[in-house]
C-alpha cells in the first residue's frame, strides 16, 4: 500500500479522518498530459464552519500539551518527508509539473520547516518588564488559536508547510485550503504526514475548495489569523475581508523582481543565475526574475548570451523527459502568458528566444527592449519570460529597479560585493541577493516582500513565526491586593 494511499482520500476531505466533503469532488489533473490522477474532496462553506468549530476544541488540548511533544510530532514530520521522498516527489512532478529537481527541492525545504518548527516550542515565549508599581510585570506569548492557511499551486508543499508547521508547532489548529489544482502535493500530503507524525486529531484539517470555502475560511469566527499566500489581487481582498474581521492576515503576494548586471559583472557565471531566475519552474515563483536590467556595455552580448541559453533548455513531460521546463498549469495561466508577450512584442520589444508554445509547454523567452512601458516588464508574467532592458548610470539602474509597485526579491551581480551592498540598500525589496538571481529561499531565513508585495517577513526564521502565530499577553502579579484612593 502507497503511502498517500488513494483509497483513503479519493472524494474525501481530512478533518482528522477521511470525511466526505459536501461539495462532492473534483478531477486532480496532471498538467503534463491531461490525464486525471484521482479525485479530490471538494468543501463547501458547511464543511469549513464544522472544521473551524473542531479545530476550536481540538486547540485548546493542543496548546496545553508540553512543548517537548509538540516538538517531537514536528520532528517526526520532519523525517516523514525523507522517508517517503520518492513517492511524494512524483506526485509533485505530475500535478504540479515540477521538474525533479524542483521537486527535491520542495521535499528538502518541506523536512528542513518541520525541523526549524520543532525548535520553536523551546524558544523564549516572553519577558519581563519594568513596572512603576510593586509587581511582576511580563509578556507571555500564547497562540493565536485556529490559524487559517490558504496556499497556491506553484510551490505546493513549500507554500503549505511554511505556515503550517510553525504555527503547529507553537500550539495553534490550523485548518489548512490548497489550491484544488494541487491539493494532493499541497493537502494530501500534509495530512498523511502530520496522521502518521502522531498529530491529534482535529488539529490539522485539509479542505481543498473554491473561492467561496476561502471566503469562509477568512471570516469564520473561530479562525484568528489568516495566513495567504497568492496573487496580489486575491490578496487584497483576502487582507480587505480580514480587515472588516478585526483578523491579522498575513499575506505574500505576487512580484517583479528585477536582476541587476553592472558592467563589471562576469557574463559566463551570470548566464546560468540569470535563466535560472527567470525560468525554473517555467517561470510560475512568486520571485522569478521578472526583469533583467543590464548595464548598456553589456547588453548586447547579454542578450544574445541568454537567447542562447534559452533555445537551450529542453522543454517537456518531466515525468517522462530529462527536461528544464515542465508544462504550464493549465490553459488559462498559459493564455495570460502568451498574451502578455504578444503585447509586448506589438509595444515595441523584440523576441529573440521562445514566445512559441506547444499545448502547455511554454518555451523559454526572452524579450530584448523590454523595458518600461512594455507589458511584461511592467507586469507580473508567472511565466518563463525574461525581459531585458539595459541603463547607463547606478542611479538609472536604481530608478529602474525601484519603479514597481511590487517589492518582493532583488537580485544584483557584479565583481565589487560592497557596491552591490549599496545600491541594494536604494531599492526597496523585502529580499536582496548579491551576486545571485532572485528565486531563494530557505526554512531559516526571514520570507516577505513589501508594497504590492505583501505585509513584510512573516515566515522563516523563530521571530517571524512567532510574531506571526502567537498573540502577546501583558500579565501582572503581586503579592497583596492593589489598593486605589475609592
Amino acid at each position: 500500500m502507497s503511502f498517500l494511499d488513494d483509497e483513503k482520500w479519493t472524494g474525501r476531505i481530512w478533518t482528522g479522518s477521511w470525511t466526505r466533503a459536501a461539495g462532492g469532488d473534483a478531477p486532480v489533473v496532471e498538467p503534463a498530459t491531461g490525464a486525471e490522477l484521482g479525485r479530490i474532496g471538494v468543501a463547501t462553506p458547511e464543511d469549513l464552519a464544522a472544521a473551524a468549530a473542531r479545530a476550536a476544541v481540538a486547540q485548546r488540548e493542543w496548546a496545553a500539551t508540553p512543548f517537548q511533544e509538540r516538538a517531537a510530532v514536528l520532528r517526526r514530520a520532519g523525517d516523514l518527508w525523507r522517508r517517503h521522498a520518492d513517492e511524494l516527489r512524483t506526485w509533485l512532478v505530475r500535478e504540479a509539473g515540477s521538474v525533479r529537481g524542483k521537486a527535491d527541492f520542495e521535499l528538502h525545504v518541506a523536512g528542513q520547516e518541520c525541523y526549524e518548527a520543532a525548535a520553536l516550542p523551546s524558544h523564549s515565549m516572553g519577558e519581563l518588564l519594568p513596572s512603576e508599581e510593586p509587581r511582576l510585570s511580563m509578556v507571555r506569548r500564547v497562540p493565536a488559536g485556529v490559524v487559517g492557511v490558504i496556499s497556491p499551486f506553484n510551490a505546493p508543499l513549500i507554500l503549505s508547510i511554511r505556515s503550517v508547521a510553525p504555527a503547529l508547532a507553537l500550539g495553534n489548529a490550523v485548518i489548512l485550503k490548497p489550491d484544488p489544482r494541487t491539493a494532493v502535493c499541497g493537502g494530501v500530503a500534509l495530512a498523511r504526514v502530520f496522521e502518521e507524525a502522531g498529530l491529534p486529531a482535529g488539529v490539522l484539517q485539509v479542505l481543498p475548495g473554491g473561492a467561496e470555502t476561502g471566503a469562509a475560511l477568512v471570516t469564520d469566527p473561530h479562525v484568528r489569523v489568516i495566513s495567504f499566500t497568492g496573487s496580489t489581487a486575491a490578496g487584497r481582498s483576502v487582507g480587505e475581508l480580514a480587515g472588516r474581521h478585526l483578523k491579522r492576515a498575513h499575506l505574500e503576494l505576487g512580484g517583479n523582481s528585477a536582476l541587476v548586471v553592472l558592467e563589471d559583472a562576469d557574463l559566463e557565471e551570470a548566464m546560468s543565475a540569470a535563466a535560472w531566475g527567470s525560468f525554473f519552474h517555467q517561470g510560475q515563483i512568486c520571485m522569478t526574475t521578472g526583469r533583467h536590467l543590464v548595464h548598456a556595455s553589456l547588453y548586447d552580448e547579454y542578450v544574445e548570451r541568454l537567447a542562447a541559453k534559452a533555445d537551450s533548455l529542453r522543454v517537456g513531460d518531466p515525468a517522462t523527459e530529462d527536461v528544464a521546463l515542465g508544462p504550464i498549469i493549465d490553459a488559462g495561466q498559459r493564455d495570460k502568458i502568451h498574451a502578455l508577450v504578444t503585447a509586448s512584442a506589438d509595444a515595441g520589444a523584440k523576441v529573440v528566444a521562445g514566445g512559441t508554445y506547444e499545448n502547455l509547454f511554454y518555451r523559454a523567452t526572452v524579450l530584448a527592449d523590454a523595458g518600461p512601458s512594455v507589458p511584461a516588464y511592467e507586469q507580473e508574467v508567472f511565466g518563463p519570460v525574461a525581459p531585458v532592458t539595459k541603463f547607463s548610470t547606478l542611479d538609472e539602474a536604481a530608478k529602474l529597479a525601484s519603479d514597481s509597485e511590487y517589492g518582493l526579491s532583488l537580485g544584483i551581480l557584479t565583481a565589487d560585493v560592497h557596491r552591490g551592498l549599496r545600491l541594494a540598500e536604494r531599492i526597496p525589496t523585502g529580499i536582496a541577493h548579491i551576486n545571485d538571481q532572485t528565486v531563494n529561499d530557505e526554512a531559516l531565513a526571514p520570507f516577505g516582500g513589501v508594497a504590492a508585495s505583501g505585509t513584510g517577513s512573516r515566515f522563516g526564521g523563530p521571530a517571524a513565526n512567532i510574531e506571526a502565530f502567537t498573540e502577546a499577553r501583558w500579565i501582572t502579579a503581586r503579592g497583596d491586593v492593589a489598593s486605589y484612593p475609592f
